[in-house]
């Protein structure tokens, strides 16, 4: 009976398998610089071979937990910028956790490879699409940021090939694999110079060596 509640539960979004939540500074994109408290859920079917939290992949070894409590940690917090990410956050509905974090006066952002239609109401939307899972059209066409990973060379072909799918009001960036940065991040410095409606992303974090 439990699990079957829980299903219930699962399925209208009150409770979601939470891997990790904590208060830090943002790293990449558009918001990098800024406090924010994270959600990562767990759960992802995308399988990136570069993936750095490939421990989200398993649902079912992340507890479900209430959307209430998730918003009350979060509000204990003087930021009020809320990412949610993960694993991939849109394989669930996330319309009342959004829902309840506004209520609480969170700004609500999300990090998606986009392989799921939309769900939630979301402030800003950073679409990072993956080659093993492609975006739906309904990311593609809300996404306020398109930031492509860059692991080989190749991956510029990809990105373009994302760009000419994406709405036209979305940011793009470009960000190399930690593990390639040597290798690729001149290369993207010189994409950029040579096709300017490109941006870097950087994963400031790891340089500045924040959790």
């Amino acid at each position: 009976m439990l699990k079957e509640e829980n299903n219930k539960a699962l399925k209208e979004g009150k409770e979601l398998p939470l891997m990790e939540d904590f208060y830090t500074i943002q790293g990449e994109g558009f918001y990098s610089g800024h406090a924010a408290y994270f959600i990562r859920l767990g759960g992802c079917d995308v399988g990136c071979h570069w993936c750095d939290v490939k421990e989200s992949w398993d649902a079912e070894l992340h507890p479900l937990t209430k959307v209430e409590d998730m918003v009350a940690k979060a509000s204990e917090n003087e930021g009020k910028l809320v990412i949610i990410t993960g694993g991939e956050p849109l394989m669930y509905n996330l319309d009342y956790l959004t829902s309840e974090l506004k209520k609480a006066g969170m700004q609500t952002n999300i990090e998606t490879s986009g392989a799921y239609e939309m769900s939630g109401d979301f402030d800003w939307i950073c679409l990072s699409p993956k080659k093993n899972k492609l975006p739906t059209q309904s990311v593609y066409d809300s996404a306020h940021e398109l930031k492509v990973v860059i692991y080989n060379k190749h991956d510029f072909i990809f990105a373009e090939e994302q760009a000419a799918r994406v709405n036209g009001n979305a940011l793009l960036l470009l960000q190399t694999e930690w593990s390639k940065k040597d290798e690729m991040t001149p290369l993207i410095v010189e994409y950029v110079k040579k096709n300017p409606k490109w941006k870097i992303s950087m994963q400031t974090h790891k340089y500045l060596d924040i959790p």
